[in-house]
This record gives C-alpha cells, structure tokens and sequence, in this order.
C-alpha cells in the first residue's frame, strides 16, 4: 500500500512539474499528388479555444507572423506561388498598433511544389509561429513528407513525421490515397465567422449609417427630398400608392449601393482586401484619393459624372412603373455623386481594409440612412414642413466634411510610412498636421475663415457655436501628445510613441527620470519605463549577487502582446513601479530575440532536441529545461542563489494588487533569510 502511494504522489509530482509546458495547436498534414511532378502539401491545425495563432501574413510590427522554411527545396522542388490559408480574423491591436491576422479554432495552410529532382524521396518542412491568449508561446514544429509512390490498383502508405520542439514526437500516420484523391487536393474550408468578426461588421454598419445621415445633410441631397417626396404624393393616384412607389424609391436606392460594395469585393476578393491595410501603395493611392475628395468638399472643384449618363438615366425614369423608379434611383445617385462620391469613397477604403464582407456591410448601411428620409416623409408628407430650409448651413456640412477626409488621408499616409520606416511622418509631425486641420476647422466654424461657395453670415447659429467649441476643445486636447501624453482617445490612429523623435516627448529626452543621469551596471540597458534591466541571464545574476538583491526573472518576447499590456498597465503603477526601482534586480530574457549565437555557443538541447542556433532559443531552452514552461510572460522571484523566492512564478495578471503581493511575498522572504 505505501509502495502504491509513493508511486501515486511521484506521478502526480511529475503531472505537477511539467503541467506548464503548452502546446495549444494541433497539427496533422498530408500530400496529395497533382500531376505528374506536383504535390500538394496540406497542414492541418486545431486551436484550444481563446487561443489564437498567427498568420504569416501579419504585418511586422505586432505579434510573430507564421515562417514557413521549406529546408531541402534547393535542386530538390519548386514552390507554386505562396501557401494558401483558410480563413482568418484580422482584428486592430492597439498595443502594437497594428491589424493582426490570426487563425481561431482550426485552419488550413496548402502549398503546392513542384519536383525537380525525380530522386527526390522526402519533403522537410518547418513552422516558426506564435500563439497566445492571456500569455504567449513561440513554437516550431519540424514536419516530414515522403513522396508517395502511387499505384492505380492500391493504397500508398505515406508516412508523415511529425516533430516538435518542445516534446520531441514522431507521429507516424498511415493515410491511404487512391487515384482519384491523389488527382483531387482537399478545399480549404472556411472558419466560421466569431462574435468579434460581427462585432466589427456592426462598427461598419453603424459607421456608414451615420455617414449616410452626413450625406443626407449635403447641398446634393438635402433639397431633394421634398422634391421626390412631393413627386411621389402628387403623381400617385392614391395616398398608399405615393407610399409605396416612395418605399420602391428607397429599397432602389439601397439595391444600387449594395451592388456597388458587391462589385467592390468581387473584383477585388473577399479575403484578399484585408491586406490592403498594410500595401504601401495602396495607402498613398488612399491618401492622394481623400485628399482629392477633401478639396472637393472644402470648394476646389466638384467631382461629377459625365452629364451624358444623368441625361441617359433621366430620360428611362419617365418609363414608369417599378422600372422607372429604379432609375430615378440611379439619377440621384448620379447627380448627387459630387457630394456622396468622397463619402462613399472614402467608406469603401475603409470597408475594403477590413476585408470579407465588409464594403457590402458597408454599403447597405450608408444607402439605408439615405433612403430613410425619402420613405418616412412620404409617409407623413406633413412632416416636410419641418424640415429646415436649405440654405448655407448645407455647405458647412460640406467644408466638415472636407476637413474630416482631410485628416483621415494622413492615417493612410502614416501607414504607408511606418511599413517603410522612412520616419517621415512621425507622431509629432502627425500630430501637428492633425491640430493644425482641426485648429482651422475651428476657426472656420466660429467664422473667421470663409472657403468658396459660403454664403455671407451676419451671425452664428448656436449649432454651429456648439461644434466650434467641440472641435477646439479636441484641438487643444491634441497639443499636450507633442510633449508625449498618451492621447487615449484616439488611439491607434497617430503614430505609436516609440515611432517618434523623443519617445518620451518633445524636449525631454528620458521622461523626466533620473535614468539619464545613472552609471548603468555592466551588461544592463533602459527597459520599460526606464528600469535598469539586464538581458543576460549570467551577467543580471552577478550584479544581483554584488548588490545583495532578489531577482525579478522575466521571460517575455519582442512580439508578447500581454507582455507589453503588463509593461504599460501593471508595471506602471507607481506602487510596483517603485518596487521594480529599488528592491529588486530585472532580469529580462528575451525568447524571441533572433540574434544568433556564436557558433560555440550552438547547441542541440537535452530536454527537447532542438537546435539552439539563437539567442532567443536560448532562453526558451532555459525556461523550458529549468521551469518546465514556453509560455510568456512568465514571472520568478529569485534568491541570489538561483532558489524560487515564490510559492509558484506568475503570469499575465492585470490585478495590480495581486502582482504587488506575490512581488512582496518573495522579496520579503529574501529579506527573512537576510
């Protein structure tokens, strides 16, 4: 019976010790052959919920993309354009300030290769890729494919071995191919769509709503609605027969939008436009189009269609019937193009950015705003004499309009730029460009300054007081980024603050702290928040030791997400700031760090028989070997003499004073000891 239970608690200690080490993505692969000379190499992977992995096209800048090394491709095979994947989710992350790409639950990856070397008996491949919830883990699964010999009458037997990093495995699958699934590579199947994907989707529509509202309140429409709606009551027979040619009126008028953000993810895919967020050229094709659309509104010149089609169009709403209706859709589409046209513009650019449905999305909830009017007031004709008369406050809603598109060009600008790193516009020249638009829309508002097309104004309305004020008090709010305030409020949209002149505003070069000023220790550096961090682990343990200080072990990454919100939300609490100052040592390894290490310094490891090529596999080497974990962020309160300070290291923990306590728990037991 004791012999039973001291097996029983061994197991459970050992279950305990390596309980840590995380692998949330599930791979299973095969190959298909194609042709004579082409395969297609097919990568499955099944996700644990909440977790996402990266796809390898996230842009740089934000968490790491999937790399995809095919090892013996030279002499030996050719790649047939890039890997495919199934659907993914590109979601703004406003810590890195960048779209990132990621697969949930399950996705799909297919290569297509092409034999150059008949001989040719094996195919290696390997991931590098990330994936995180509330911590992140960089992984690299090795795979193998032998070339399948196939036979007409019988099954192959093709093995697949299967290698990963952390644990090593071979994964032997024997999968039988006919010729008919040999000639047939398997589709990619779509993911479902996530309750964040639709979240974004209602962003779209509720934005586009209310952009169709904002054209409604242009010069090019507002006069129209009395005058379709009286056509409709006095040219029907009947009160029900004027609604219901109104309510035909409006459902055109959403057919025709709704078509064109149809056309707009035909043409160009509806997968393929999320990238646009990232293309260079893309970006300064948007920005020279806003800003076009921008001099339009402000009274340049007015963007129009060929009269030749409204004349055309005109001329087959007389028809009558359902037909005609649609065309006379089509007329107000037509002749109010010089003043929806930068509207919907620049919502397709928008929409198109967010890939998949998104430009319909779009497009359905723009055309509904401006169909509603025409339908409700021709319901309640006497609801007409409500409206206010046309007049200059219509061109006013233009000039906004004009300088809104204006600054939402140098987004698109400052994209292009951060992709390239030319540090042209960086966020203190944003941001002045920013205050000075917003700066002189206010001053045009309070009627200082007068643009082409306004009227003469003996006075200002309240309306337009009321939204001067806003728009100055937002300009005003701008002025203090240039000196380095966060500017929560519009995050995401100026450049990040490491993406500037002074990371830490203009005219102090370290935030105001002492850190310039202080001999830093030999092998340390400023890290977040201008701690004094060290990024080797045997130089960090030396000083700890010279100082007589516990040591506060970080194991984090580059492109950890959770990483940087524990930097920025936790560690700045000027409580645990405090701590990190002056009672312990930091000791931050970077796991993702692609610096590669001195040749002999190159290892193959003993706990997972990887290559240690890096200096980032280095350090996931020591966390996996030492601590039985690959997941970052990853915490540890040390002893000089290496020993756990902690009952259990922590995590990503966004409870300030939960992380206050375990930091106090160790520290004060270093203290005891002492």
């Amino acid at each position: 019976m004791k012999k039973l239970l001291f097996i029983l608690i061994a197991f459970l200690a050992f279950a305990n010790g390596n309980a840590q080490i995380l692998d949330p993505a599930k791979w299973t692969t095969k190959i298909e052959k194609k042709s004579d000379t082409n395969y297609i190499l097919t990568f499955n992977v099944v996700i644990e919920k909440d977790w996402h992995l990266y796809s390898q096209f996230t842009p740089d800048g934000g968490p790491l993309p999937l790399e995809i090394i095919f090892k013996n491709q030279k002499g030996n095979f050719t790649l047939v354009g890039k890997a495919k994947e199934s659907k993914t989710r590109t979601a703004f992350n406003d810590i890195f300030e960048v779209n990132e790409t990621f697969f949930e639950k399950k996705g799909q990856i297919q290569q297509e290769i092409t034999l150059t070397n008949s001989k040719l008996t094996e195919i290696k491949v390997d991931f590098n890729y990330q994936v995180c919830k509330e911590v992140c883990i960089n992984m690299e699964k090795n795979f193998t494919f032998a070339i399948p010999v196939v036979s007409k009458t019988t099954a192959v037997a093709t093995d697949v071995t299967i290698v990963d990093s952390a644990k090593v495995d071979t994964v032997v699958s024997q999968i039988a191919i006919t010729e008919e699934q040999v000639s047939t590579p398997e589709k990619i199947v779509p993911l479902d769509s996530e309750p964040a994907t639709k979240r974004g989707l209602w962003s779209i529509f509720f934005i586009a709503f209310l952009s169709g509202f904002a054209a409604l309140l242009t010069p090019c429409v507002f006069p129209m609605i009395p005058m379709t709606v009286s056509f409709f009551t006095k040219q029907s027979k009947t009160k029900a027969k004027g609604i219901s040619n109104a309510i035909i009126y409006g459902v055109a008028i959403i057919f025709i939008y709704v078509v064109l953000g149809f056309l707009v993810t035909w043409i160009f895919g509806a997968d393929a436009l999320n990238a646009l967020s990232t293309n260079v050229w893309f970006n300064i094709i948007f920005f020279v189009l806003l800003v076009t659309f921008a001099a339009s509104f402000l009274g340049g010149f007015e963007i129009m269609l060929p009269n030749s089609w409204a004349n055309k169009v005109d001329n087959q709403a007389d028809r009558g019937g359902i037909v005609g209706i649609l065309f006379m859709a089509l007329a107000l589409a037509i002749v109010s193009f010089s003043c929806t046209g930068p509207i919907v513009g620049t919502l397709l650019v928008e929409a198109a950015s967010k890939g998949g449905i998104a430009p319909i999305v779009g497009m359905f909830g723009f055309s509904l705003a401006l169909a509603l009017p025409f339908m409700l007031f021709a319901m309640f004709p006497g609801w007409l004499n409500s409206l206010p008369k046309s007049g200059g406050w219509l061109n006013t809603v233009k000039v906004v309009l004009g300088f809104l598109e204006l600054a939402l060009a140098f987004k698109f600008l400052s994209n292009a730029d951060l992709v390239l790193q030319l540090h042209f516009l960086e966020r203190e020249v944003f941001l002045a460009i920013w205050i000075a638009i917003f700066g002189t829309l206010a001053f045009y508002l309070f009627g200082k300054i007068t643009l082409p097309h306004d009227s003469p104004m003996t006075h200002i309305s309240v309306g337009r007081l009321s939204f001067g004020l806003v728009v100055l008090a937002f300009t005003i709010y701008l002025i203090p980024g240039i000196w380095g305030a966060p500017l929560k409020l519009i995050s995401g949209f100026p450049p990040p603050m490491t993406y500037s002149e002074s990371p830490y505003g203009v005219g102090n070069s370290q935030g105001g702290s002492n850190a310039s000023a202080q001999i830093l220790p030999e092998g340390a550096h400023l890290g977040p928040h201008d701690l004094i961090a060290f990024d080797n682990y045997e130089k960090g343990l030396a000083y700890a030791k010279s100082v007589n200080k516990p040591i506060l072990l970080d194991f984090t990454g580059y492109a950890c997400v959770n990483c940087r919100k524990m930097e920025d939300y936790v560690w700045s609490d000027p409580a645990i700031l405090k701590i990190l100052q002056e009672e312990v040592v930091l000791i931050s390894l970077y796991v993702d760090d692609k610096r590669e290490l001195p040749k002999s310094e190159q290892y193959v490891s003993k706990e997972t028989g990887k290559e240690i090529v890096s200096v980032g596999n280095k350090w996931s080497d020591f966390q996996i070997t030492r601590y039985k974990a690959n997941a970052q962020p990853y915490y540890i309160v040390l002893d000089v003499e290496e020993n756990m300070l902690s009952d259990k290291p922590e995590s990503y923990n966004s409870n300030i004073n939960a992380y206050k306590g375990w930091l106090r728990e160790g520290i004060d037991r270093f203290k005891k000891v002492e």
